[in-house]
């Protein structure tokens, strides 16, 4: 699946979501979210096989057009063999011969320029959609993070629970205050 049609999706799904009144604040469902970000995760490597696909097809043409370089240097070599009783026809023939090896290199650096413009441009593609997905993806987590808490009625030893993550720039949540939004988000 396309991973711009998956981006859609997620950004449909968030539109769709119950905006929450004096907010700023969306409820999305959280299990077609996750089964959307599944489908991303499976998708990336998709397109990253479709840029291999590109790099292959890059180096075959590449290597066509080598052969035909190597061949027409043949024929020319070949050629200038066969003439080399008469000078005049062996200086020409070592003209046509180094004519068309610069041609043939010519037209094997336009390919191998075109080919590579090709791949930039599907793997900068490729990089602005990633870009674009993990800021919808960081901007989903950071509006899921900071929502309103719900009010509870909890016994009191359950008052505050603190979560560990594995990730060391990440402080435990702790659930006896109120969300707030980091200081340079507020508006």
């Amino acid at each position: 699946m396309d991973i711009q049609h998956l981006v859609d999706r997620l950004e449909d799904l968030i539109d769709e979501g119950r905006h929450l009144f004096g907010t700023k604040f969306t409820m999305v469902d959280e299990e077609r979210a996750l089964e959307i970000i599944d489908q991303m995760r499976i998708s990336v490597p998709e397109e990253i096989e479709k840029a291999a696909r590109t790099i292959q097809l890059r180096d075959r043409v590449l290597a066509e057009a080598n052969e035909e370089a190597a061949r027409i240097v043949q024929q020319a070599r070949q050629h200038s063999e066969d003439l080399i009783d008469e000078q005049e026809m062996v200086k020409q023939a070592k003209v046509r011969a180094e004519y068309v090896i610069e041609q043939a290199k010519i037209e094997a650096e336009k390919i191998t320029r075109e080919a590579d413009d090709y791949v930039m441009v599907q793997l900068s593609q490729l990089e602005q959609q990633f870009v674009h997905t993990l800021d919808e993806i960081r901007n989903g987590i950071q509006i899921m993070q900071y929502e309103e808490p719900i009010a509870v009625e909890v016994e009191p030893q359950q008052q505050s629970v603190e979560v560990d993550h594995n990730d060391a720039g990440q402080e435990a949540i702790n659930f006896e205050r109120p969300a707030q939004a980091p200081a340079a988000s507020r508006v």
